[in-house]
C-alpha cells in the first residue's frame, strides 16, 4: 500500500483488529503495555508450563508464579527478592536467605506490619542492652565487685535479648542449618549462640572451668554483653533494611495510587451510588466528577471535558474529550462532568499493566547476580572454616587465657561476616532502578535489560511513529488524465477504510472531513509492505508503494516524475491507485518529525552511539528525515521481514544493538535485538516483544533509560566491591591479625 514502513502497513483484518486507531473504542488496545495477566500460575524455569491453581512445576519441581497484579489489597503471593523460586500463600521468611519475602502482587496500601515488629524489638532490645553493656564495661574498667550477681544480672537482660528481641533472628539461623543453606543468619546464630550458651555455663557451673579459661583472679569471663550488642545490632540492620525495601516499592505504589478508591456508579434506575473500584464490571457507567481521575480504561458515553494525560503521553496540555474518544484510568478529569462506560478494568486498564510491567522487573535477576550467588554460595561455608582456625590457632598460641580469647576471636569472624551484602548488592540496585525508570516514563520488562542498555553501542530507529509523530497529515491529490479526483479519493479511501496503518486513517480521516461517502467493500487484501486492494462497487481497486505497482505491471514512472521526486526529497510519502488495471492517480501523506527527535538524536550521538535509521519508506523520502535529523546511516526500502534481518547484520559485525520502532512490523527486530526499545504509544505487539517500554514515546527516554543503565551498573559494581572490601578488611580483623 504505501511507501512508508513496511509492516505497518498491513496485515490481514482479522489477524490486526486489535490494533485499530483509538477513535474505535472497541479496538483500543494500542495503549496497552502487556498481554493482560490472567489469574493463573506458571514456572518461571520452564516455559508453557502453566496453572490454574498453585502448586509445583512438572518439569523441575519449582514452585509456580501467579501472575496477576492487585490494584486493592487483597490475598496474594509472597516471594522472596533474592530467590524467586521460594513462594508461599502467607508473609514470612526465605528458607534460602532468610530474608523477609515480599508480596508478588502490587498492593496500594503498604504493609509496615514487619517493619513495626522489627522496630519494637529493636527499641526493647536496645534498652536492655544498654545497662548489660555498661556492667561488663563499667567491671572491666573499674572492678567493680561482685561479679557473680552481675552475671546474673546480665544473664537474665541478654536472655531477654536474645531469645526475645532476638528470637527471629536465631530461629532464622537454625532454620538454615535444618535447611542446609547457609546464610548471614547462619553466622549470626552460631556467633550469638556460641557467646551466650558459654556464658550460661560460666554463671551457673563455673566450677567446670579449666585454669587455662581463667582470668588473674581466678573467675571466668562472659561474654552476654557481646551477644545483646550483636543482635541489637543486628536488628538495628533489619530496621534499615526494612526501610529501605519499603522505599523501594514506592514508585509503584505512587503508580497504584493514580487510580481512584471508589467510583460513581450509575445505576438502572439513572441514580448515582458510590462503590469500590475493584466492584466495577466491564460495561457499567460511570460518573466523573471535575477534577476527579478517570477510574478506568473506557468510552466517553455522555458529556465533554479536558483531560491530563500527561502521566501516560509526557504532555502538559490536556486533551479535550468528548463522546466517542478513549479515556485511560489513572489520567485526571479537568472542568467538565463525563459519563464513562468502563471497557476494561482491573488488571486489564493500562495502569495495572504498567504496574505489573514494573513489580516484573524489579523481582527479575541480572546476570551479574549470579557472580553474587556463586560467591555466597562458599562464603558461608569458608566464614566457619575461618573461625575454626582462629580458634584453634589462638588457643595453641594466644594469650591467657587462651581458651576464652580463642572463643571471643572465633565469634567475632563469625559475627564480622555480611554474606548478605553480596547477595542485596544487585537486587537492591535493581529494585530503585526500576522505581525511578517507571516514574519517568520508562519501564524496563527485565533487570538484564538495565545490564545491557549500558554496553549497547548502537541504535537501530524506525522512522514512523518513532522518529515522525507518527500522525500523518494528507497533503494532496493528483488523479490521472480524464479521472474526476472525486472519484479517485472515493475509490481509495473505500479501501483504505479496512488498513489498520496510519497513512490509512490520514486519507479516510480527510475524505470523511471533504464530505466523500465510503462505498461498501468486498475482498479486501493486505499486501505485507507494500499496499491493499478490494473491490468497490464491483471494480477492483489497488493502492500502494512503486513496488506493488512494478508487481502488477503498472507503468507510473512516465506521470509527475519530477513532482514525485520532489515529493519525495521533501520527505513525503507518495501513495499510488489503481482502478480497474488501471493508473488512476496518486496521493500525498506527510508526517512530521517529532519536536525532540533531532535533540535526542545529537545526546545519543555525543553518547558515542552509532545511529541507523531503518524504514520501509522510498530512499529519498528516508533521506529527507535523516537529513534534518542529522543521521548519516540509512537503510530504506525494508520490507516487513527485514528488519531483523538488518538488526542480525549489525549484530554479526559485533555490535551491541538496540532497536526502536513501534509497529506491528516492527516486534521481529525488536525481539532480535539485545535491547527491544518499545513507543509506548505504539501496538502492543511491538510492546510485547520489547524489552523497554517508553510510556511517553519520546526518544529522550532512550538516553534515560542508558543512563539510568549506567547509573544502576556503577552502584551495583560500587555495592560488591564495598561487600568484598568490607569481609576482607573486617574478617582478618575480627581473628585477631
Amino acid at each position: 500500500m504505501k511507501e512508508e514502513e513496511a509492516g505497518d502497513s498491513s496485515e490481514n483484518p482479522e489477524e490486526i483488529e486489535d490494533f485499530c486507531d483509538d477513535e474505535n473504542p472497541d479496538h483500543a488496545h494500542e495503549e496497552e503495555v502487556s498481554p493482560s495477566p490472567e489469574a493463573a500460575y506458571f514456572c518461571p524455569m520452564c516455559p508453557g508450563q502453566e496453572s490454574d491453581e498453585p502448586g509445583a512445576c512438572e518439569k523441575c519441581g519449582m514452585a509456580l508464579e501467579a501472575t496477576g497484579v492487585q490494584l486493592e489489597t487483597g490475598e496474594a503471593n509472597y516471594t522472596c527478592p533474592m530467590h524467586p523460586e521460594v513462594e508461599q500463600d502467607e508473609p514470612g521468611d526465605c528458607p534460602i536467605c532468610g530474608m523477609a519475602l515480599e508480596a508478588k502482587s502490587a498492593s496500594v496500601e503498604e504493609d509496615d506490619t514487619e517493619l513495626n515488629s522489627m522496630q519494637r524489638r529493636f527499641k526493647i532490645a536496645l534498652v536492655l542492652t544498654v545497662p548489660v553493656f555498661l556492667i561488663a564495661m563499667g567491671d572491666m574498667l573499674f572492678n567493680i565487685g561482685a561479679p557473680q550477681v552481675l552475671n546474673w544480672i546480665m544473664l537474665i537482660l541478654s536472655t531477654a535479648v536474645v531469645w526475645g528481641s532476638g528470637l527471629p533472628l536465631m530461629k532464622l539461623g537454625f532454620a538454615s542449618l535444618r535447611n542446609r543453606s547457609l546464610n548471614m543468619f547462619t553466622l549470626i546464630a552460631l556467633g550469638v549462640g556460641v557467646a551466650w550458651f558459654y556464658s550460661l555455663v560460666a554463671t551457673l557451673l563455673p566450677g567446670i572451668f579449666p585454669d587455662s579459661m581463667r582470668g588473674e583472679s581466678g573467675e571466668v569471663a562472659v561474654y552476654f554483653e557481646a551477644a545483646a550488642v550483636i543482635v541489637t545490632l543486628v536488628l538495628l540492620g533489619q530496621v534499615l533494611e526494612l526501610k529501605a525495601r519499603s522505599k523501594t516499592g514506592s514508585a509503584i505504589r505512587e503508580l497504584l495510587d493514580l487510580a481512584p478508591k471508589t467510583v460513581h456508579k450509575i445505576n438502572q434506575d439513572g441514580t448515582d451510588s458510590e462503590v469500590p473500584l475493584d466492584q466495577i464490571e466491564v460495561g457499567e457507567y460511570l460518573r466523573v466528577h471535575p477534577g476527579e481521575k478517570m477510574p478506568v480504561d473506557g468510552e466517553v458515553m455522555h458529556g465533554e471535558s479536558p483531560v491530563d494525560e500527561s502521566m501516560m503521553t509526557g504532555e502538559p496540555m490536556p486533551v479535550n474529550k468528548v463522546v466517542g474518544d478513549h479515556v485511560t484510568g489513572g489520567t485526571i478529569n479537568g472542568t467538565g462532568s463525563v459519563v464513562v462506560r468502563a471497557d476494561k478494568v482491573g488488571a486489564d486498564t493500562m495502569l495495572a499493566q504498567i504496574v505489573y510491567m514494573v513489580a516484573e522487573a524489579q523481582r527479575s535477576r541480572a546476570p551479574i547476580q549470579k557472580l553474587a550467588d556463586q560467591v555466597a554460595a562458599w562464603f558461608v561455608p569458608a566464614v566457619i572454616g575461618c573461625a575454626l582456625i582462629t580458634f584453634i590457632l589462638w588457643a595453641l598460641v594466644g594469650p591467657d587465657p587462651r581458651l576464652a580469647h580463642a572463643l571471643l576471636a572465633a565469634v567475632a569472624v563469625l559475627i564480622i561476616a555480611c554474606p548478605c551484602a553480596l547477595g542485596l548488592a544487585t537486587p537492591m540496585s535493581i529494585m530503585v532502578a526500576t522505581g525511578k525508570a517507571a516514574m519517568n516514563g520508562v519501564l524496563f520488562k527485565n533487570a538484564e535489560a538495565i545490564e545491557l542498555m549500558r554496553d549497547v553501542d548502537t541504535i537501530v530507529i524506525d522512522k514512523t511513529g518513532t522518529l515522525t509523530e507518527g500522525k500523518p497529515k494528507f497533503i494532496s491529490i493528483q488523479a490521472a488524465k480524464n479521472i474526476d479526483e472525486k472519484v479517485v479519493f472515493a475509490f481509495v479511501a473505500s479501501v483504505e477504510q479496512a488498513s489498520e496503518h496510519i497513512l490509512a486513517k490520514a486519507i479516510v480521516d480527510e475524505a470523511k472531513e471533504r464530505g466523500i461517502s465510503l462505498q461498501d467493500l468486498e475482498d479486501f487484501e493486505s499486501i505485507p509492505g507494500k499496499g491493499v486492494k478490494g473491490y468497490v462497487g464491483g471494480q477492483s481497486v489497488v493502492v500502494g508503494n512503486q513496488e506493488l505497482m512494478s508487481d502488477i505491471d503498472i507503468e507510473t514512472t512516465g506521470f509527475f516524475p519530477s513532482a514525485i521526486d520532489a515529493m519525495r526529497k521533501e520527505g513525503q510519502t507518495v501513495i499510488f491507485a489503481v482502478i480497474q488495471d488501471r493508473f488512476a492517480g496518486l496521493m500525498v501523506v506527510s508526517d512530521s518529525i517529532k519536536e525532540s527527535a533531532g535533540q535526542a538524536i545529537d545526546e545519543l550521538k555525543k553518547e558515542g552511539l552509532h545511529i541507523v535509521m531503518l524504514t520501509g519508506d522510498h530512499l529519498a523520502a528516508a533521506r529527507s528525515v535523516a537529513q534534518q535529523l542529522r543521521i548519516d546511516d540509512v537503510v530504506a526500502g525494508v520490507k516487513p521481514g527485514g528488519k531483523a534481518a538488518e538488526v542480525k547484520k549489525l549484530q554479526e559485525k559485533g555490535r551491541i544493538v538496540a532497536m526502536a520502532g513501534d509497529g506491528i512490523n516492527d516486534a521481529p527486530a525488536l525481539a532480535q535485538a539485545q535491547v527491544g526499545i518499545a513507543m509506548g504509544t505504539g501496538t502492543d505487539v511491538a510492546i510485547e516483544s520489547a524489552d523497554i517500554t517508553l510510556l511517553h514515546g519520546d526518544l529522550k527516554g532512550i538516553l534515560k533509560a542508558r543512563r539510568l543503565s549506567q547509573a544502576t551498573m556503577e552502584n551495583i559494581r560500587q555495592n560488591m566491591i564495598f561487600a568484598f572490601a568490607y569481609n576482607a578488611v573486617g574478617i582478618p580483623i575480627a581473628a585477631g591479625l
